[in-house]
């Protein structure tokens, strides 16, 4: 998937780098010189300096050809154009733009060319499914320098997972599963647990790809 990403703050670097973790084509566009500069040593993303309110930087950036845009700027003004151009003017196929004021959710809807609007409470993983409408396994974070991975799997009812504990399902080499979320609650997983369609997991890996992950529970 090709992703823009308006705004290099602390939020849209950190789905920069989520999705980039992922295998995901990612750009990010950022207005501030001096920022741009601390971000010079992120790898796999492309940084691109300029004003992602202006339709050439837009253009320049890759929003043409981009899958999603995500416009996370600090403004909320700022999120409204950047989602009305990537929308009209590029014809992005799924905008998502952060809310920063309450007050001003009300705008946010297909009028400014937003798809899905995003509370700026709202956590990162929380963030990232809603932009992204990812559905099951989602790569959320790679530790590179440790070569840990951690993965999430939501459990369906048509999951090969559910109704099975944990001890019946083998797990790939150097994966274990750090918790299993239940109606909001994280518990501390054992092999006699047994994983219900609704539940969350969050796995850690060294060794396994994403694909072997999603092999195993659904």
């Amino acid at each position: 998937m090709k992703v823009l990403i308006a705004g290099a703050g602390r939020l849209g670097t950190q789905i920069a780098q989520v999705l980039s973790a992922a295998h995901n084509d990612v750009s990010l566009v950022e207005a501030d010189d001096g920022r741009v500069a601390e971000l010079a040593g992120l790898t796999r993303v492309r940084l691109v300096a300029g004003d992602a309110c202006d339709p050439g930087v837009l253009e320049r950036a890759g929003a043409l050809g981009s899958d999603l845009v995500v416009a996370t700027t600090g403004r909320d003004e700022d999120n409204l154009v950047v989602s009305l151009l990537a929308k009209r003017r590029c014809g992005v196929p799924r905008v998502a733009a952060r809310v920063n004021d309450a007050e001003n959710a009300w705008l946010f809807d297909r009028r400014w060319g937003v798809d899905v609007a995003v509370p700026a409470a709202t956590p990162l993983i929380s963030l990232i499914e809603e932009a992204t409408g990812a559905t099951d396994t989602v790569a959320l974070l790679r530790l590179s320098k440790a070569g840990v991975e951690v993965i999430e799997t939501a459990l369906t009812e048509r999951s090969r997972a559910a109704g099975r504990t944990l001890g019946e399902i083998p797990l790939p080499a150097g994966t274990v599963v750090a918790t299993v979320v239940r109606g909001g609650r994280p518990t501390v997983p054992g092999p006699d647990v047994r994983l219900l369609p609704g539940d969350e997991l969050l796995i850690v890996s060294h060794e396994a790809t994403e694909q072997e992950i999603h092999a195993a529970f659904q």
